[in-house]
Formats: structure tokens, C-alpha cells, sequence
């Protein structure tokens, strides 16, 4: 059985940028370091900054310093292979780490940004002998150049479409991305959605407390949209995937719905609800295993280690620590590590 990682990260840097054309030059996100560490924006640990439209951004606020910098950017492809033997890991599946937030409001800035960074991945993917994969990253504000990406990166190696739980000052029901969601599901290319924020002005007020609401909160609201909205089921052939929120908020949200949809004399699907609307959830060891399959089953939760990262959810061993602690039955092991990733993923 081919060991799958649902959720692995690549960290972009200087070279992500390459890929844009010459007339988007003046476009290129720059590096900036702070000489006197006291002019640092309040609250920041990282070191380094990506410096884009005037606005600044943490380039290693998150970075898992325990894994080398040549493995965790893919600049050095053989190392991080061979670092997926050591952690028997057969595939990842990349997911990008500036993109966690929107970096622009700016349409065009935007769509240069997306397409350098899926040109990055393609590359990666070609020189990564089938073992990194990735989800493309769609210029949203233009429903047109989105289309396209999705179409390059199902040709260059992408496996999924990446969104965020939140995006500008529309939720991923807006009918608005309806033709994204026609497009994916005619690839047969799950959408994604990770912990993220995809509006500038939430990101910075929910970004002077916790990150649970900065970066956790909005795709789990998102799920239950999806539910509420019947989305699923006007896409019948589409697959959805939640990434890096863990899975503990499953039972809570699914009986809160359930008490609503019954208040309606509606039928509620209940432990069939994930299946039923092809809905996929990345689970962590943390995570009371036991109570969560009790309520969903395990033909829909997969598991990533956030590779590359140094957050909540980060565990490099994740994969190998599922298989030894003995929480839950080999055979939920076995579906949670290959089978429902690699149906998840459309890897065959």
C-alpha cells in the first residue's frame, strides 16, 4: 500500500518568482529584513518578510527549522525524496505557505503571483519522479485565468484546486464560483480547501488574537455551508477536502446541523454525511480518533504531517505514529494513510 501525505507544505522563496513574465517584473514580491529588530511589526517572529504591494508578510514565521531549508523549498529535490524514504512517506501532496492568506487585492497582481507560483510546482512535480504532487493555486478574480491554471496544472502534476475557507468578500458558495467548480469536477480535481484566510481585512483583525479565527474558523464555517447549501449535490461528480483544521470539530459541527435540519422535519444523513456529499477531512494523532470515527466512519479521513511547517498541526512523524499507537484498527489505518487519499486525490 502506497503511503499517501494529504498535506504537505513547499516554502516558497526567491525563485518561486521566476516564473513571471518580464513585463510583471515590477511585480515581484521582494525580501526584506529588518536591521534593527525593534522596527518588526508587533506580534512577528519571523526574521524575513515578503514585501508585496506595500504590504508585509512573514516569510519564516512558520517554517519547521527542524527539516533543511533545501528540503522544505524543494530546491534540493533528491534530499527531500530521500528524507520521504526516512519518514516512509511514497507521495506528497503540496500545499503552498504564503497563499495561506490573500496577499493582494489587486486582480492582476494576483494572477501573476498564481501563475508563477503553478509554474514553480510543475517543475517540481517533473523533476520529482511522481512523488510530488500539488494543488493548483486559481487567480480568482478572474474566472477565465482560473480555468486555465486548473487546466495546466492537470497537466503538470496537480491533483487538486486550492481555496480558502474565505475569499475577498465572498464565501466559496457564491454562485460566482460555480464555473470553477464545473471545470474542476470535468478534471476530476477535488476542491481543497486548507486553513487559511482569504480576506485582507479579517486576516488583520483576527490576527491580533488567536489563529484559530485567523486561519481555522473560516473553512470550517465553509463545511457547514456546504452542507446548508446542498452544494455537493449540485456538483454530483466533485470532491471536497479540509485540510490542516484537524478533525475534532467534526462531531460538534455535525450535531449542531443535525439539530437544525431535524427542527425542519428534514432526514439528516448522519454518519453517512461525509460519503454522501464526497467530502474529505485531514485528521491529526491528536485528534480523539476513537470518537471521530464513531461519528463519520473512516472512509473519508486522510492525514498529512504539514511538512515543512511548525504549527499546531505539524508532525513530521504523523504518518508512522498512526500506525504504531494503536488508537484505532489497522484496517481504518490502512484506509486513512492510502485508500480514501488516493481516492481523495484521484490517484490511481
Amino acid at each position: 500500500m502506497a503511503v499517501i501525505d494529504a498535506d504537505a507544505h513547499v516554502v516558497e522563496w526567491e525563485r518561486t518568482w521566476d516564473y513571471m513574465d518580464e513585463s510583471e517584473r515590477a511585480l515581484r514580491p521582494r525580501v526584506m529584513v529588518f536591521k534593527d529588530p525593534a522596527q518588526k511589526p508587533s506580534g512577528q517572529r519571523a526574521s524575513e518578510y515578503w514585501m508585496i504591494g506595500g504590504r508585509v508578510f512573514s516569510k519564516d514565521g512558520n517554517i519547521g527549522f527542524d527539516i533543511a531549508k533545501e528540503r522544505r523549498e524543494a530546491a534540493d529535490l533528491e534530499a527531500r525524496l530521500a528524507h520521504m524514504d526516512e519518514l516512509g512517506v511514497d507521495v506528497q501532496v503540496l500545499y503552498p505557505s504564503l497563499f495561506l492568506r490573500t496577499l493582494t487585492p489587486l486582480p492582476h497582481v494576483d494572477a501573476a503571483l498564481c501563475k508563477s507560483y503553478n509554474r514553480w510546482l510543475a517543475d517540481i512535480w517533473k523533476a520529482g519522479k511522481g512523488r510530488l504532487r500539488w494543488v493548483v493555486i486559481p487567480p480568482l478574480h478572474y474566472i477565465d485565468k482560473a480555468i486555465e491554471e486548473l487546466n495546466f496544472g492537470k497537466n503538470n502534476g496537480a491533483c487538486g484546486v486550492f481555496i480558502r475557507g474565505v475569499e475577498g468578500d465572498k464565501l466559496p458558495t457564491d454562485p460566482y464560483f460555480f464555473p470553477l467548480y464545473e471545470e474542476a469536477s470535468r478534471l476530476g480535481m477535488p476542491i481543497c480547501v486548507h486553513a487559511s484566510q482569504g480576506n485582507l481585512e479579517m486576516f488583520d483583525i483576527f490576527g491580533r488574537g488567536a489563529s484559530l479565527a485567523q486561519f481555522k474558523f473560516g473553512p470550517i464555517n465553509l463545511f457547514a455551508s456546504l452542507i446548508g447549501t446542498r452544494l455537493p449535490q449540485k456538483f454530483p461528480d466533485l470532491r471536497w477536502a479540509f485540510v490542516e483544521v484537524s478533525a475534532e470539530w467534526l462531531p460538534y459541527v455535525m450535531n449542531h446541523m443535525e439539530i437544525g435540519t431535524r427542527r425542519q422535519g428534514k432526514a439528516w444523513s448522519d454518519k453517512e454525511l461525509l460519503k454522501e456529499n464526497r467530502i474529505y477531512v485531514a485528521c491529526q494523532t491528536s485528534d480523539d480518533l476513537p470518537y471521530i470515527l464513531e461519528h463519520v466512519g473512516d472512509d473519508n479521513l486522510v492525514i498529512g504531517t504539514d511538512y515543512g511547517h511548525n504549527d499546531t498541526a505539524s508532525e513530521i512523524n504523523a504518518l508512522r505514529k498512526l500506525k504504531a499507537d494503536g488508537k484505532i484498527l489497522a484496517a481504518s489505518i490502512d484506509k486513512i494513510l492510502g485508500d480514501n487519499p488516493r481516492a481523495l486525490y484521484g490517484f490511481h
